[in-house]
């Protein structure tokens, strides 16, 4: 069965949360739990029950780069593997949300909405999702198709500033 990739985070990425306060992941805020607390999990839709894959079997690997964290993914061959790889594939889900619990963080409150800078963060799982907080900034794609190319080209450029069209 195919692969799925991408960027769950990218740094320093803003997300407005809830319209109440812009949040960014500032580089290298997962790194100590990525150490700490390996076994991440990948999920559909943030649900527990419908696990598509685990650091501890193989079926998930997740580091942190340059860009932001990026992970792979090798769903089980039953049939939510099998509508992972569809749904991906197709393009009909595209994005990436995390499970996670800030450990340190930085308010900026002086502009009117309040900005969240997370340094450091637990990560618990991440989740295959059609609309995530950070939306494009995350992606998710068969690795070695158009679609992922497209993904690192296009996490590449934000990363420098080059505006997508």
């Amino acid at each position: 069965m195919a692969d799925i990739s991408g960027y769950a985070i990218q740094w320093n990425q803003p997300a407005v949360i809830g319209g109440l306060f812009e949040e960014r992941f500032a580089k290298g805020a997962f790194d100590k739990s990525l150490v700490d607390r390996p076994d991440v999990v990948a999920l559909w839709g943030h649900d527990s029950t419908r696990p598509l894959g685990r650091v501890s079997n193989g079926s998930l690997r997740v580091l942190s780069d340059s860009v932001g964290l990026w992970y792979s993914l090798k769903p089980n061959d039953g049939p939510l593997g099998q509508e992972a790889i569809a749904t991906v594939g197709s393009g009909t889900v595209n994005e990436v949300s995390v499970g996670f619990s800030s450990q340190v963080e930085e308010w900026d409150d002086r502009e009117d909405v309040p900005r969240r800078l997370i340094t450091q963060a637990t990560l618990f799982e991440l989740s295959l999702v059609l609309w995530g907080a950070y939306g494009k900034a995350t992606s998710a794609a068969i690795a070695g198709t158009r679609h992922s190319q497209l993904a690192k080209m296009e996490a590449a450029m934000r990363a420098r500033g080059i505006p997508l069209k």
